[in-house]
């Protein structure tokens, strides 16, 4: 059984940057792709950025593309998000998704495990 866990998630100001990190601990490992969705308020869970594990391709929304740069490091297990030029709008909820086998990458019913959640709030 895999837990994913977040960390790195605080508060900004607008204009800032923040750097999330999710780890996939326990006795293996396997996945698909890891993504990043956020929630926030009111809202439905909200794809943001997606990596394949074996080839590295990456998917963004459009709302968070160019600024937002999603990695993995496959040795650690672990998915990283860049969140840069940060918005007030950026603020959520944010989670950690690791989808074992579906090419629909930006649905969050593609996803089998997801992490506990981080919360970013931008300031104006």
């Amino acid at each position: 059984q895999v837990q994913l866990v977040e960390s790195g998630g605080g508060l900004a100001q607008a204009g800032g940057s923040l750097r999330l990190s999710c780890v996939a601990s326990g006795r293996t490992f396997t996945s698909y792709a890891m993504s990043w969705f956020r929630q926030a308020p009111g809202k439905e869970r909200e794809f943001v950025a997606a990596i394949n594990w074996a080839y590295g391709r990456t998917f963004y929304a459009e709302s968070v593309k160019g600024r937002f740069t999603i990695s993995r490091d496959m040795g650690k297990n672990a998915v990283y998000l860049q969140m840069d030029s940060l918005k007030p709008e950026d603020t959520a909820v944010y989670y950690c998704g690791n989808n074992l086998r579906s090419m629909e990458v930006r649905a969050a019913t593609s996803y089998d495990y997801w992490g506990q959640g981080t919360q970013v709030t931008v300031s104006s």
